[in-house]
């Protein structure tokens, strides 16, 4: 039987730091805040909306825990669920997932981006009918690298086999916490040298992840 495959999605499948980008700057200017580099907003994606929105305000010299942290992630979680240009597919996505439908690899999706900006950008993208489910930072109790949503993910897709595909320090925490082999996408967010991360099998380009989920033997 194939494995569940359970993914990650900012950095992962798409290149979500533009819109992030985008949303963010207007939140801050909107207030008469700075605008912020690319460089430095990618660097604060992948710990969900609420850690996005301290650092925001830490940068602009704000109490991250003060008054205006409510405020600030209402204003950006809104403006989440339709500012959704920005967000594109890493290439070879589609065809890859092609694939791995075809070969019976049920799939979800687990995020720490809210929910509903989380669906926003995957229909967006194009890749609403690949997965089965898709679980948000604001879904359940607890945030990756918990491994709350990815038992959760791997319980309703209902195999005793599944891989935990990503590509940062969290989601590599989060398959180690979840006792899932992990399989990296080396062209995403990660802050780290890929070697130094605990990882199973690495991958630059999605194509391929096919013959890689194809081969995988279980002991």
């Amino acid at each position: 039987m194939t494995p569940a495959l359970i993914f990650d999605l900012d950095g992962t499948l798409i290149d979500s730091a533009p819109a992030i980008h985008k949303v963010s700057n207007d939140v801050l200017t909107g207030r008469g805040y700075a605008p912020l580099s690319l460089e430095q907003i990618r660097s604060f994606v992948g710990q969900g909306a609420p850690h996005l929105v301290r650092c925001l305000l830490t940068t602009a010299g704000e109490d991250p825990e003060g008054p205006l942290f409510e405020a600030i992630y209402a204003d950006l979680v809104t403006r989440y669920e339709t500012d959704v240009e920005g967000n594109t597919l890493y290439p070879g996505v589609i065809t890859a997932l092609d694939r791995l439908r075809a070969i019976g690899c049920p799939m979800a999706i687990t995020t720490n981006k809210p929910y509903k900006p989380a669906l926003a950008a995957i229909a967006h993208v194009g890749l609403t009918d690949y997965f089965e489910l898709v679980i948000g930072g604001d879904s359940l109790p607890t945030r990756k690298p918990n491994p709350e949503m990815v038992h959760e993910a791997q319980r309703i897709l209902g195999r005793d086999h599944a891989l935990y595909i990503g590509d940062s320090e969290i989601d590599a925490q989060t398959a180690e916490n979840a006792g899932l082999p992990f399989v990296i996408y080396t062209e995403g967010y990660r802050k780290t040298p890929v070697d130094a991360l605990p990882h199973a099998v690495k991958f630059s380009d999605f194509k391929d992840l096919p013959s890689i989920i194809e081969g995988w033997t279980w002991s």
